[in-house]
């Protein structure tokens, strides 16, 4: 497959609701697409980097510059048979594993078009539906919180996840689960907390959560299987896994029970194949976490409408 061309469009998108975080609160978001042209197709990928660099090093300032001097340059060197090759094609470049998968993202959707299948039978998935579950940021008040839980019950969602961090995670759990005693309920520390917390954090254990996600610091795991040794609710890990490797330790040392698998976070699909097998082969549940997305495949008329900048790099410079 001979890539052509790379095009880089930059969005500006308002939120219909607020979203907040142990980082803070965002009412929009500056989304980067990705489209790549070849032999006649072209695949559309998403820079899942944030307008700021708290979830991760990497953000929308950084992304752009690092598609365009290194990784699309190096993507219209030459052909690729498929999508997995480009992790090779870009590993000399460290790190940058949002702006990665964004570009092979768009290489696996341009395969999948060329092959005229289903991206989710190209990347061997089996079910045409899958049971979804919503993730809801720090609210106003409990009483606003709740009111987003039932709006998203009554919508279909089959798992509940909250934001919390300290001064806003008891409080509210108790006015949850007063409520909703047997939903399938998370929460979400985002690094919140500390490992001299576990007396506190131990009062998770009696509402009976599906897990308690990437409650220590962001590039720690052993600290997090001493925690999970003291503590009944298990643990997911989200941004301390970056990479199959990583994912393999975590497991094995007993960091955590669940693993969060975001694509955009590992580098792209083929990494996330990866950390999905080592999880399968640990016999330990993994789950697709979203970072708000444009759902501009759903909706390509929205691309146009909110693009305030945009690049095309094609092979040979031309």
């Amino acid at each position: 497959m001979k890539i052509e061309s790379v095009t880089l469009r930059e969005l500006h998108m308002p939120l219909v609701h607020f979203f907040e975080t142990s980082f803070g609160r965002v009412y929009s978001r500056k989304i980067l697409l990705v489209s790549v042209e070849a032999d006649g197709v072209r695949g559309w990928g998403e820079c899942v980097a944030g307008e700021d660099p708290y979830y991760s090093p990497e953000w929308t300032e950084t992304a752009w510059p690092t598609i365009k001097h290194y990784l699309a340059p190096l993507l219209l060197q030459g052909s690729v048979d498929a999508g997995r090759d480009c992790a090779a094609r870009f590993a000399r470049v460290r790190g940058h594993r949002m702006s990665k998968a964004a570009l092979e993202n768009a290489v696996w959707d341009a395969e999948a078009r060329q092959k005229q299948q289903p991206l989710w039978k190209l990347l061997g998935g089996t079910r045409r539906e899958i049971a979804c579950g919503v993730s809801i940021g720090i609210q106003d008040t409990p009483e606003q919180l709740l009111q987003k839980i039932e709006t998203e019950l009554a919508a279909g969602y089959r798992r509940i996840k909250i934001k919390v961090k300290p001064g806003w995670d008891l409080n509210v759990l108790e006015k949850i689960r007063a409520r909703w005693a047997a939903i399938v309920l998370s929460v979400d520390a985002n690094s919140a907390y500390t490992l001299d917390q576990v007396e506190h954090l131990r009062k998770f254990d009696p509402f009976h959560l599906l897990m308690i996600e990437q409650p220590l610091w962001n590039d720690e795991i052993y600290l997090h299987a001493r925690l999970q040794k003291a503590i009944q609710t298990s643990i997911c890990l989200d941004e301390s896994i970056l990479n199959a490797r990583d994912a393999d330790f975590a497991l094995e040392v007993g960091a955590c029970r669940i693993l969060n698998v975001k694509v955009g976070r590992v580098g792209g699909f083929s990494e996330a194949k990866k950390i999905h097998d080592v999880a399968a082969r640990h016999n330990v549940p993994v789950w697709c976490g979203g970072m708000l997305e444009s759902g501009y495949r759903v909706r390509e008329d929205l691309v146009q409408k909110f693009t305030v900048r945009e690049e095309t790099f094609r092979a040979g410079g031309v």
